[in-house]
């Protein structure tokens, strides 16, 4: 782990960061370690006609939901053998059959192959236990936008059944090292569909999603120091927002999308400044002689929580967002670092050193209670997901560099990796509408 100073200056990252030999492009793969205490039992039955976008091949759109639910930790998915006739979303749901399956659940849809060469897909879920339809979508998509409607239709079942949004329909982003090149990459949730963004000689890190989820706020060293960009995902247009004298780094987008907190050492010592989104505007927040970094936005935009040793170690304050006297908020452990808000607002996750081991913590803003949630010692980089459900992280296992996503219970966790490679810096996206 990075001491705070380390961090800060960014070099050291420059020769630690990723010992991985050279890897072929290859899509994280993902291991579910733990579960939530109850599952809900769901039948996920094949839709007739979902083979016309398999293209030769098993996949298809109940695969993907199935997966979708039961990586979230709160689902069993239940084998259903052939039917005859295969029911569809006009079926009528059989509540006894499906009880004496032991479904607490069931999907029912089917695909169809429109005029114009797009695929239709319909679905209709059901409450088995309380016998009632809780209803149903018709997606038109194309072949390549199989998976993104597979997740939406995931995306449905979860909120109906768990009542809060589901994620599976976002996206995430991290940093692959590749030989002597590093690779800033946004994947699917579920750590399918690559994309490479940006391929660099020099060390990338500290991704961050705008709000809208269309740009992407990132430090680079490829002018051999670092340097803020924004980056808009379609066009792949990159624009420098911060290459002043010294530090560069830590970007974090406000609520609105229109400005960047950041930490910059132009001045001498790294402080907390506020720049907009386009590089213009810099107002200078923090004062002091200490190193303030790791700047991040409450939800609300009201305030600012960073990371500062302004106290003689490093711990986590809280200040308005247009500035003003910083407030401490972690009291507990000599070294807490690396704030993220969950969405609400109400909770705070963050990387303690517990015992020697570098974890992350959650901390309820309201009772003051912390909570170990990992039970790994090198983590760093937290990220929520946008429902407040997971959190995103990186760690060390077996030597190499791997993202990991654990439950805000601490329950529910997986572990996400590239074959022989290092994966880091995560950052999970917003919802998109």
């Amino acid at each position: 782990m990075l001491s705070l100073l380390a961090r800060l200056a960014l070099f050291l990252a420059a020769v630690t960061f990723f010992l991985a030999p050279p890897i072929a492009r290859a899509q994280l793969s993902i291991e579910i370690t733990g579960a939530g205490a109850q599952r809900i039992p769901i039948a996920i039955v094949p839709f007739p006609g979902e083979g016309a976008l398999a293209a030769g091949t098993s996949a298809g759109l109940t695969p993907i939901i199935r997966a979708d639910l039961e990586r979230s930790g709160l689902f069993r998915g239940l084998e259903v053998p052939p039917l005859s006739p295969p029911p569809t979303e006009a079926s009528l749901a059989n509540y006894p059959e499906w009880r004496s399956r032991l479904a607490d659940a069931v999907v029912l849809g089917s695909v169809v192959v429109r005029p114009d060469g797009r695929f239709e897909a319909r679905f209709r879920l059901f409450d088995v236990v309380k016998q009632t339809p809780l209803g149903g979508v018709a997606y038109t998509f194309a072949r390549a936008d199989m998976r993104l409607t597979a997740h939406r239709i995931s995306d449905f079942v979860y909120e109906k059944l768990i009542g809060e949004k589901g994620v599976f329909s976002t996206k995430i982003a991290y940093v692959v090292k590749r030989a002597n090149s590093y690779e800033l990459q946004a994947a699917d949730a579920d750590g399918a569909n690559e994309q490479g963004m940006l391929v660099s000689n020099e060390p990338i890190i500290s991704p961050a999603w705008s709000p809208d989820g269309k740009r992407i706020a990132y430090v680079s060293f490829q002018q051999k120091k670092p340097i803020v960009y924004v980056q808009n995902i379609e066009a792949g247009k990159q624009t420098v927002v911060a290459n002043f004298k010294g530090s560069n780094s830590a970007p974090a987008w406000s609520p609105d999308g229109s400005k960047l907190a950041v930490s910059l050492s132009r001045d001498g010592g790294s402080q907390i400044f506020l720049i907009n989104a386009d590089g213009s505007g810099l107002r200078r927040l923090t004062n002091s002689a200490a190193i303030d970094t790791e700047p991040r936005f409450s939800p609300d935009g009201q305030s600012i929580y960073f990371t500062s040793d302004r106290g003689g170690s490093p711990q986590i304050y809280r200040m308005p967002a247009t500035g003003g006297e910083p407030q401490r908020v972690t009291f507990d452990g000599s070294y807490n670092v690396s704030p993220r808000l969950s969405p609400d607002g109400r909770t705070l996750a963050y990387i303690a050193r517990n015992a020697g081991k570098f974890q992350v913590a959650l901390l309820d803003l309201s009772n003051r209670q912390v909570q170990i949630i990992t039970d790994s010692d090198r983590d760093e980089s937290p990220s929520f997901a946008p429902n407040g459900r997971m959190i995103l992280f990186a760690t060390i296992i077996g030597a190499r560099g791997v993202l990991s996503a654990v439950s805000s219970d601490g329950r529910v966790k997986q572990r996400l990796s590239v074959t022989a490679g290092d994966v880091r810096e995560p950052a999970w996206g917003p919802f998109i509408e």
